[in-house]
């Protein structure tokens, strides 16, 4: 009798692997094209998104195929380092101040966005999701570093289906509103800032590869959230800062890139997602849209005193994730600069201090059933 191991390496799974992966991009790319011919915003990424998504959760045989993750990655950071060039950089460094404001405000909405679930979920009553524990409302809620924050839960005795149900869906609907809200207020092309390079040379694009692949795979020998776009990210801003402009990323490229993590998003929904306590995801739904009306709020009250638009601050203090917001605001040209540094300095907050807080806020054996 052959062991599950040699099973799953066969020749049979890896054919059956590759096929799920194939129909996947087939499927993404449909979507993606159907969603161009309809003029959706972001068509590369909310097309594949959606569809997997769906497809997903009815059981269908998607897959996301990790190394096309990481290249989509890796492309986005690149290009989101190119518009960082000295006078760019110069501005970011004069919203110091902005940016502190974000992180503390990212902290303080996501301890009421656990608050809430906690009190609207743990008590008797028809609202009552079993075994729902402050630990899990605590990890659920941090705004940034899904997957992280995922793991940290479970560390801590926090049920991981809640938690990352939790993430996936807010980032989801983040991704979709946002982007159509803007389209239909038509706030767009308000960025002036253009990227260090716009031509692209073969050779140029060729080494910039090579140096932001290595600066990926340092993230990853790191061990560092998101390598592949972080690690790009930095290589790129470093070099584009410094007076170096090697090439700029080809949109089909760029298009490819939206379009794998488009797919990574969707897989997340499985046939499971939907029938995961509806009360709990109704309720991160409510408070989701709660979230994005207050950040607006606070982008507008920002943008009185840092003369920015503030759609640019609200996507750049939104709760949803640095890959699809910097996307955003690449594709609608709403201040990626200011946008990624926002999210960067964020993402890095949130995986500093959560997890002190939580040790600080409930001691290192909290009590799970408070």
């Amino acid at each position: 009798m052959r062991s599950p191991l040699l099973s799953r390496w066969s020749p049979r799974w890896f054919a059956q692997a590759a096929a799920r992966v194939v129909f996947t991009l087939l499927l993404a790319w449909a979507a993606a094209l159907l969603c161009v011919a309809l003029r959706t915003p972001l068509p590369w990424m909310i097309g594949p998104l959606l569809a997997t998504a769906v497809v997903s959760m009815w059981g269908g045989p998607t897959a996301s195929w990790t190394p096309l993750r990481n290249i989509g990655q890796w492309t986005i950071g690149c290009a989101l380092g190119l518009y960082f060039t000295p006078q760019v950089v110069a501005l970011v460094a004069g919203l110091w101040w902005a940016v502190v404001l974000n992180i503390v405000w990212a902290l303080l909405l996501g301890l009421l966005f656990g608050a809430w679930l906690y009190r609207v979920h743990h008590g008797p009553g028809p609202m009552h999701v079993k075994g729902l524990s402050r630990v899990t409302t605590y990890f659920a809620s941090p705004i940034g570093a899904a997957s992280e924050m995922t793991l940290m839960g479970e560390r801590h005795g926090a049920q991981p289906d809640l938690v990352a149900s939790a993430h996936s869906l807010r980032v989801l609907l983040v991704t979709l509103i946002i982007p159509f809200g803007f389209q239909w207020a038509g706030l767009s092309g308000l960025d002036a800032t253009l990227p260090g390079a716009r031509v692209v040379e073969w050779q140029g694009l060729a080494l910039l590869a090579l140096l932001t692949g290595l600066g990926g795979a340092l993230m990853v020998a790191l061990k560092r959230t998101n390598p592949w776009f972080i690690g790009a990210l930095v290589v790129a801003l470093a070099l584009t800062a410094s007076g170096v402009t090697l090439s700029a990323i080809p949109q089909w490229l760029s298009d490819a890139a939206q379009l794998v993590i488009g797919i990574s998003l969707g897989v997340r929904f499985t046939p499971g997602f939907a029938h995961m306590a509806p009360r709990w995801l109704a309720s991160v739904a409510v408070a989701t849209v709660a979230m994005i009306v207050l950040c607006a709020g606070f982008a507008w009250a920002v943008g009185r005193f840092a003369d920015l638009h503030w759609a640019t601050l609200l996507l750049g203090t939104s709760p949803g994730g640095i890959a699809e917001m910097a996307i955003t605001a690449k594709v609608l040209q709403l201040g990626v600069p200011v946008v990624t540094a926002f999210h960067v300095t964020r993402l890095a907050a949130v995986l500093l201090l959560v997890e002190p807080a939580y040790r600080w806020l409930y001691g290192n054996t909290a009590d799970l059933a408070r």
